[in-house]
C-alpha cells in the first residue's frame, strides 16, 4: 500500500476551470449572510462580497442562485452580514453546507434578532443591510445583489476567518 500526499479524487490542475482557480487564489475574509426570523431564519457563508464606502455605504455580494438566503433577502428585503473570525470555522462550514449540524445551523450558537435578521450574539462586527430594488443580476454561476448599509457596528478586531484556495488560512498582518 502506498500513501500519497495528494487527494486521490482531486481533479488534475490541467482539467480545472482556470477562472475558478484564479478566483480561489484571490481569497477573502468570510462573512455570514442571515435573513428571516424564527423558524424562517436562513443563512449562507459568503466570501465573494465587497463593501463600498459612501453616504450611504453599500455592500455587493455574489450569492448562490439556489440559496435560501437569496430567497429570504428578496422576500424580506433585509439581511445581516457578519464578518466571521478565526474561531468561526465550524459555523462557516455549517452555513456553507459542508458540515452537518444536528438540530439545525441556528442551534450552534446564540443569536440576537435584529430588525434586519438574526445576528450571532458573539459577533462584534456586522452590518444590517437593505436590498436595493431591482439590483439582482445573474453573474456567472452566481447572483449579484446590491444592498444599502443601514447599520454598521465595528467591534474589537478579531483574527479574521480567511478562505483561499478551498481552505481556511491564517491572516497575516
Amino acid at each position: 500500500m502506498t500513501i500519497h500526499t495528494e487527494h486521490p479524487f482531486d481533479t488534475p490542475d490541467e482539467d480545472r476551470d482556470p477562472v475558478r482557480r484564479l478566483r480561489g487564489r484571490i481569497g477573502g475574509t468570510v462573512s455570514l449572510w442571515t435573513a428571516g426570523a424564527g423558524i424562517e431564519r436562513v443563512g449562507l457563508t459568503v466570501s465573494s462580497y465587497l463593501v463600498a464606502t459612501g453616504d450611504p455605504g453599500r455592500v455587493v455580494g455574489l450569492l448562490h442562485p439556489d440559496s435560501d438566503v437569496l430567497d429570504a433577502l428578496e422576500e424580506t428585503g433585509t439581511a445581516v452580514v457578519t464578518l466571521l473570525g478565526a474561531r468561526d470555522e465550524r459555523l462557516a462550514d455549517v452555513f456553507a453546507g459542508v458540515m452537518p449540524a444536528p438540530g439545525g445551523a441556528f442551534r450552534l450558537i446564540e443569536w440576537e434578532q435584529t430588525e434586519w435578521g438574526p445576528r450571532p450574539r458573539h459577533a462584534t462586527t456586522w452590518m444590517g443591510v437593505r436590498l436595493d430594488p431591482g439590483s439582482r443580476r445573474d453573474v456567472g454561476w452566481s447572483v449579484l445583489v446590491e444592498a444599502t448599509i443601514e447599520h454598521a457596528e465595528v467591534g474589537v478586531e478579531d483574527a479574521p476567518l480567511v478562505h483561499r484556495r478551498g481552505r481556511y488560512q491564517r491572516a497575516t498582518e
